[in-house]
């Protein structure tokens, strides 16, 4: 590859076994605007095909989780994963429940249903997938979107090389009724809502294109910060002006508007994806371009959210780290 991609490693201390606790992989997210109802026979699929594509087996992943604490994936792991993506019943919707103590944990517990595949004891090898679908509300809640995320570890992009794996990124995302989504480098560790930034704070920071979110909950139409691959749905689209009206705002080079068919698109940032480095001089300048055309549309960062143990204003500082 043409740029290296950094090595961002943190391991447990040898006296804790030494596992490897963080590291950067090439990751997809994509925010879906439907329940599961809808989603279940998609989601179920494009797993499916993403661990085909990945040569992975049905050993690849130790622990699994369904909403609560991890449990060693065994043959009736899968049978309780297969479950849990399995449609629901037609009563699935919550006004249409009268139990008020099952109402009331669907709503402690924020999600309809949930996934996550990973890597025990052995530490975090890149490769994860996640499910969160949102509560089935009648009608949704407003701006609520669900989530589903696949990940490869950077030595697996760079072994099969950045076009291969924007093919199957693209081959997952076409399975996907997305409101939006993308793909790049990003932060990874058990911690799914990101790593503990009192460790990984000066690195987030000297790489732009390196991502320590998990994608939005609450993104509704809008969208979720600029990466290698950028993939607008209809309204997002319909909201820019087009693919047309888009890609005639952007000059960079090395940037692409590719129309997707059912008024969708994907901008892509060269032709593979980059960390930058900010110590270099390296500032990433497609990247910027693009927030600076996408800004009246980018989700705005949320006052309440703070980097624990880091400097005042950290969190905002890499939000909008293409933009200031």
């Amino acid at each position: 590859m043409k740029h290296p991609i950094p090595r961002i490693r943190r391991h447990a201390p040898p006296d804790n076994g030494g596992r490897l606790l963080q590291r950067e992989v090439l990751r997809l997210v994509l925010h879906l605007p439907l329940g599961h109802r809808e989603l279940a026979t998609p989601v179920s699929h494009a797993l499916e095909v993403y661990l085909r594509n990945a040569g992975l087996g049905a050993d690849a992943f130790t622990e699994y989780s369904l909403g609560e604490e991890p449990m060693p994936l065994d043959a009736d792991g899968w049978v309780d994963i297969r479950d849990t993506l399995a449609p629901p019943p037609r009563d699935a919707f919550l006004d249409e429940r009268t139990e008020e103590s099952f109402l009331k944990q669907k709503v402690k517990e924020q999600f309809d249903r949930t996934v996550e595949l990973s890597i025990g004891a052995t530490g975090v090898t890149g490769y994860g997938f996640f499910y969160w679908a949102r509560l089935p509300w009648r009608p949704p809640v407003q701006d609520q979107v669900s989530l589903v995320s696949f990940s490869w570890p950077t030595e697996h992009l760079e072994s099969h090389g950045p076009e291969r794996m924007q093919a199957e990124i693209m081959q997952l995302a076409a399975l996907l009724p997305y409101v939006s989504g993308h793909a790049g480098l990003a932060f990874s560790s058990p911690n799914l809502w990101g790593p503990s930034m009192k460790d990984l704070h000066e690195e987030a920071l000297r790489y732009p294109g390196l991502d320590v979110t998990h994608g939005q909950r609450d993104l509704g139409s809008r969208v979720d910060g600029v990466h290698w691959l950028n993939f607008l749905g209809p309204e997002v689209l319909t909201q820019v002006g087009g693919a047309e009206a888009l890609r005639s705002r952007l000059h960079s080079p090395s940037t692409t508007v590719q129309p997707l068919g059912d008024n969708r698109a994907v901008v892509t940032l060269g032709v593979e994806p980059e960390a930058g480095d900010l110590l270099r001089g390296d500032t990433l300048p497609a990247y910027r371009e693009l927030a600076h055309v996408l800004e009246p549309w980018l989700f705005p960062h949320p006052e309440h959210v703070s980097w624990r143990d880091c400097p005042p204003g950290m969190a905002r500082r890499w939000w909008r780290r293409f933009l200031d």
